[in-house]
């Protein structure tokens, strides 16, 4: 699940991507050069995915900051003789 950090990135990433998507598809199917068209494409899927998929530096502190949570709180496992 996605929080809300998450979402603001993504749509931070798709400021950009959107509009280089759109023009993409201009040069594609508009004005028929496929060379521009297609690389104005692949820059905006490139973009969305190095965003998702990419740790950046400012990254690492929540990256710890989950780790040590989910340590601290791991739920103790059930002993087999509670099942009485």
């Amino acid at each position: 699940m996605a929080g809300i950090i998450d979402t603001i990135k993504l749509a931070g990433t798709l400021v950009f991507a959107i509009p280089a998507a759109l023009a993409g598809l201009d040069f594609l199917l508009v004005r028929g050069e496929t060379a521009v068209g297609a690389a104005l494409i692949g820059l905006a899927i490139g973009l969305v995915v190095v965003q998702h998929w990419l740790t950046m530096p400012t990254d690492i502190p929540e990256l710890l900051v989950k780790r040590v949570v989910g340590t601290v709180t791991k739920e103790p496992e059930a002993d087999p003789d509670d099942d009485r």
